[in-house]
């Protein structure tokens, strides 16, 4: 159960580095641009994934945000080209995680939400879909509390709004963390984007000491969220099925799907992923069925 409760903090590879860039570089190829935004005393990585179709161009983008201790492509690399086929896509990495810098400041989801609005403020977006798995499922929906003029659909993936919501054991096993238990994906993600074991610690000590902060969220914050939201969650996941129905049931305009998997295997997430499976492929195209209606 420890590890299970670590891989959803920390939880929820890049192959090659980037190069240096400033607070505005941005480097592109023929369908990805890749650059850093100055955001609330942050250098903010993104990564925008331009569609291969008009008609995909044409849609409201949607925003990818990972999990905790992870990166866009620790927690996205199996779906991000699926969705990147109908979409414009923009991935982020938030406070301390992968290629984005830390701040004195402790972590927190209303800080990342204004964040993640501050940036597609930056890239003159108004309006956009969500998409958050784990941590940044809690993300997701605080984007949809504290910013709904930005927000056109929400998919929350694998998130809660109260400790009780989680299986036996979750926030216990979160008490005696320490490095040595981050799952070695993870660890793999964040080295090889930075070298850099001071700012692995620092990121692994924020997450887990915000997860153990955790403050439960009102019934009243899930009901003022107005835009179409789609939760997901596996049927062996740290949020426990029950809570998941909870909350499709406090949204007013919310469906739900159990998937069976564990916390991200069905989104391909690459401590949970399994070689081979379609499951990842079935999630995208019924999360874009959502997102078309």
């Amino acid at each position: 159960m420890f590890t299970t409760a670590l891989a959803c903090v920390v939880v929820s590879c890049t192959n090659s580095k980037l190069r240096s860039m400033s607070a505005t570089d941005e480097t592109r190829s023929s369908d990805v641009v890749k650059g850093y935004a100055p955001v609330n005393g942050l250098k903010m990585y993104y990564e925008i994934h331009q569609p291969i179709d008009d008609t995909g161009k044409r849609k409201p983008p949607v925003v990818l945000i990972h999990g905790g201790g992870s990166t866009i492509q620790t927690s996205f690399g199996k779906i991000l080209p699926l969705l990147a086929q109908h979409y414009k896509v923009i991935a982020v990495e938030l406070q301390a995680h992968g290629h984005t810098s830390d701040r004195s400041s402790a972590e927190s989801f209303n800080q990342d939400a204004d964040d993640v609005a501050a940036l597609l403020a930056y890239l003159e977006i108004n309006k956009a879909s969500f998409l958050g798995f784990s941590n940044g499922g809690h993300t997701a929906m605080q984007i949809g509390i504290s910013h709904p003029e930005l927000v056109n659909k929400l998919i929350i993936v694998s998130a809660f709004y109260k400790r009780g919501g989680t299986v036996n054991g979750f926030f216990e096993g979160l008490k005696n963390a320490n490095l040595g238990n981050m799952p070695a994906p993870l660890k793999e993600g964040y080295l090889k984007i930075n070298n850099d074991s001071a700012g692995l610690q620092a990121m692994f000590d924020k997450d887990v000491n915000r997860m153990l902060q955790f403050k439960d969220w009102g019934d009243q914050a899930l009901r003022s969220i107005q835009a179409p939201t789609f939760i997901i969650a596996g049927d062996h996941d740290v949020v426990t099925p029950e809570h998941a129905v909870k909350m499709s049931q406090l949204i007013p305009n919310a469906q739900l799907m159990i998937l069976p998997g564990t916390h991200g295997s069905f989104i391909g997430e690459v401590c949970t992923a399994t070689e081979g499976s379609k499951i990842p492929g079935a999630t995208v195209a019924i999360i874009q069925e959502f997102l078309d209606k």
